[in-house]
This record gives C-alpha cells, structure tokens and sequence, in this order.
C-alpha cells in the first residue's frame, strides 16, 4: 500500500455537490491532498500530508504547517473561480491516527460545513468517498470525483473499504468518506492508503481498489473542541469580572467530561463555558452558552447587581451557583445548565444589614456533608465564617461557624476560590491577597484553619491576578488546576497545583 499524497478514480462530482470538499496545495505543487470543511475556519485531513515522509509515518507537531499550504474549497471544479481559498495556518493531529484539523487564515463564506457522523459504522455499509486527485485517465484533473465504496472491516481506529468500480488514488489522502441517509450527509472517514488499483500512474499489475480510512464517527468531541478553540481564545477577557466553576453542563469527579466555568461580564452578560473532554491544559474549554443577554439600550439587567459568584453542589443533577448582589441579596440557584438558572431560592433577603459587609464567598466542601455546598464568606472587618450544607441550614446564624475572629489581615484578602491541592478530607482554600501573596489553607473545616502554605510572595506579580478560580478543568480528578484573568486580559491556566506550589502556566487567552 501507498502512503503517498493520493484521488477517487470515479464519476465526476456534479456541480456544487460536496462543495465542502477541500483541495489542499502543499509546498508550492509538490504535493496534493483532499480534505472536508467541518467549519468555517476548520478542514479535517490526514495528518500524513503534512509528513516529511509521508509513505513511512504520519506523525507531524502541532502548529504552523512546515510547507506552505492553501486550500481551495467550494470549487467542484477547479478551473472556475467560485468558493474560497485560503491559507492553512495551524495543524492539530488527533495523537494515534492519520487525522489533522487545519485552521484557514479566514472563514469560508457561502460553503455549508459537512456534519461529523456519530452513529457507528458497520461492515458492509455502504459510503461516498470524494476526491480531487488523479483518476484513470487523468494526472491533475480539475474537477472534484465521487464513488462508491463498501465497508470491509470495522477497527477502533479505521476502517477497510474497497470499491467496485472506483480506487482511492494519489491526491486523495485526506478526502472524505461520506454516509448517507434520509437527505443528510455526515463525515465518517478520512482517506488514508490505498492499493491503487486502476489510477494512472499506478502498477499495471495491481487491481487491488481496496483503501484504509481513518475513522472520525467517534471524535465528534475533539473535532468540536478544537474548532472551538481560536473562539475561546478571542472573547474580550479584559472584561471578565467574575468566574464561577462546576459541572453545570454535564459530568462529574473521574470522569471524561470535565469542570464547566461561568463567566460574568462587565456589560452583564454571563456566559457557561463547557469543559473540554481531553487532558490538554492549554484548551480546557469546548464549547460556550450565553445565560444572560447584556441589557439593551435603556434597560437594566440583574445581572449588573452580581457582587460575586460562586458554583455549588447540591445534588439530584447539574451543579448550582451562589450568588451575592449589590442590596445584600443571597441567592441560590439549586441547578445551572446549558439553558440557563433553575431553582431559585432565596438564602438572605434584600437590603438586609448584615450581607452588604460580606467581601468574598466561595463554596466548597467543607464539612461532613459530601456535597459542595458549604459557603466560606470573608467580611470587611476581617472576620471569616463558614455556612455548611446550605441545602439545609441556608445562612441562619445557628448553622455558622466563626473560623477567624475580627482583625486587620483578612481585610486584605481579595480573592478566595475553593480547591482540592492537599488531598485533606476537606477541601482547601486558596487565597490572593492585595500585596500579590498567595497562600492555601489546607483542609478547612467546620474547626476552622489549619496552617497555611505560602505559594507565592509577597509583592509577586500576582498584584495583577483580577479574577482567580480554581476547578478541575484538565485532569478532573480534583479541583486543583487555577485559573487567572490578569490586568492585561490574558487568562492562564495552572494545572495540577499541590503543597509544593503552582508548577507550570498555560496561557489559555491572549
């Protein structure tokens, strides 16, 4: 079998079908490859067409392609001047198969994205494989061919598919294998080898028209996420006032899904950012939800009142939210998905005298009670209390536990998140303090603290950390990975951080 750059000797396509069928020109000519747009900006490939061998291995580094690459896509025929080209300035390979996402300069107007399939393939199902590369008769054809190939075998990572009349020839590695049913089209595969059988150039010996594609109806996951990511990336972060963390949109502790993160704007707006399914602390997040508009011209919104937020648990489904308003409201929404707040429940009411003075809350596991729903508030006079098992108890004075007695230090703690960094039955508190200290008070409890670890110094650069959170965005085992939105608006992302500090930053957003 060949691994070289390959096409599908078969019936020209008619005009406009597969139009999100992409020709790729890599290194000025030299080499010649098919893709599928699945975004705007996105085109799924083979990563072996961006090799430096591509007949011995596929493996290629994330980032700037090393060739110079365009592609060309809504162009059925390559003569014409319809569709989009654009340069391809990113490659991000799916580790372990001949697969790639390549991100285009700019987005591709007036071309429909072809559906990533999710329903399992079968032996002996049959699909459409599209192509720009070599056919019979033709060595650089201009115009984009189909085919039809039957499924042979069915592996994790790839399947085995032979055509009748048809062979996947050079030029087509890459290209997309397509089910169709009931109107709608869906990316199964990816063109990766073939035999070669009938394309010209090809031995006259081989008859063979059999091919391997890799699989993508399992990865619907990773191709959202990696799509996702320069969007992520480009929302205006400078203005983030507020972070929330937990398992709103799905998941929990160990499993794949990991820690979702609220947002709350300067303008009022909040936005639910879906964790990711993958490990990779550089991009944590997958997709996004808007929960509240900004308000229009002349009208207000609740949300302009948020003072601070924090995520909970509190059982029977999707996480909760904490929130203190600006009159000295508490409020508890029991559960926060994708659709937006549920199960609102007043903790205290407004205008009272007594919350008004609070000056940071988080929620946290904190006593006996499993759920995180235990809310630590500091006060502008120092003081520091603990609400345990607000599901029960809400805020009412004989639940409360006064953790540190009124002083002059905890009024310069100004920002406190909830975490998991010292594997205490209890989870810890992470505090930044005004001078750009950074201390976590291992396994807080009902007790109170119970020493402190220094993390960071005092006059440290952390004098810029405006929103600080913590989660279990990357390895989701615990909540023990920090992130940070600075005066600059970068946000950037400490994973796994334990008694021994903060170890590596990821910039997450410029």
């Amino acid at each position: 079998m060949t691994g070289s750059a390959h096409a599908v000797s078969g019936d020209v396509a008619k005009e406009g079908t597969y139009a999100f069928t992409a020709k790729l020109d890599i290194d000025e000519g030299k080499r010649s490859c098919s893709g599928a747009l699945v975004d705007k900006q996105w085109v799924l490939s083979a990563a072996r067409c961006f090799a430096a061998d591509p007949g011995k291995d596929y493996r290629i580094d994330e980032g700037a392609p090393k060739f110079k690459t365009t592609a060309t896509i809504g162009r059925t025929d390559l003569s014409g001047t319809a569709g989009t080209v654009a340069d391809v300035v990113e490659l991000v390979p799916y580790a372990g198969r001949d697969l790639v996402m390549a991100r285009l300069a700019k987005p591709v107007s007036g071309v429909t994205p072809v559906a990533v399939g999710t329903n399992p393939l079968a032996t002996g199902e049959q699909l459409a494989v599209a192509g720009f590369g070599r056919t019979k008769t033709e060595w650089v054809p201009n115009r984009l061919h189909t085919a039809a190939f039957t499924v042979d075998a069915v592996q994790n990572t790839s399947i085995g598919i032979t055509g009748k009349d048809a062979a996947v020839c050079k030029g087509d590695t890459g290209g997309p294998a397509l089910r169709e049913s009931g109107g709608r089209v869906e990316l199964i595969a990816v063109n990766s080898t073939s035999w070669q059988g009938g394309c010209l150039g090809a031995d006259p010996a081989e008859t063979r028209t059999g091919a391997i594609d890799t699989r993508v109806d399992d990865l619907g996951a990773w191709v959202r996420q990696v799509r996702y990511r320069p969007v992520f990336a480009a929302a205006p972060w400078a203005k983030a006032t507020h972070i929330a963390s937990g398992y709103f949109t799905g998941g929990s502790a160990g499993g794949t899904r990991h820690m979702d993160m609220i947002v709350r704007w300067n303008d009022a707006e909040v936005t639910l950012y879906q964790g990711s399914d993958d490990k990779d602390p550089r991009h944590p997040f997958s997709a996004e939800y808007q929960l509240a508009e900004p308000p229009k011209p002349g009208k207000t919104s609740i949300w302009q009142h948020a003072k601070q937020i924090t995520g909970a648990s509190f059982g029977g489904g999707s996480d909760g939210l904490i929130v203190r308003w600006g009159d000295g409201e508490l409020t508890q929404y029991t559960h926060v998905d994708a659709k937006g707040f549920h199960g609102e429940k007043q903790l205290a009411k407004p205008k009272n005298t007594l919350w008004p003075h609070a000056t940071q809350i988080t929620a946290g596991r904190y006593s006996a009670s499993q759920q995180r729903d235990d809310l630590l508030v500091t006060w502008d006079d120092g003081r520091v209390t603990l609400h345990p098992d607000l599901g029960t108890n809400g805020v009412a004075d004989k639940a409360q536990k006064l953790l540190v007695n009124k002083n002059t230090t905890w009024t310069h703690a100004t920002q406190i998140s909830a975490g998991e960094f010292t594997g205490k039955k209890t989870m810890d508190l992470l505090v930044r303090w005004s001078d750009g200290e950074v201390t976590i008070y291992p396994g807080v409890d009902t007790a109170g603290l119970h020493g402190e670890i220094n993390v960071r110094p005092k006059k440290s650069y952390w004098t810029n950390a405006t929103v600080v959170g913590a989660g279990a965005f990357v390895a989701n085992d615990r909540a023990n990975d920090v992130i940070v939105r600075w005066a600059n608006g970068k946000v950037t992302l400490f994973a796994g951080v334990d008694t021994t500090g903060l170890h590596a930053e990821f910039k997450i957003a410029e």
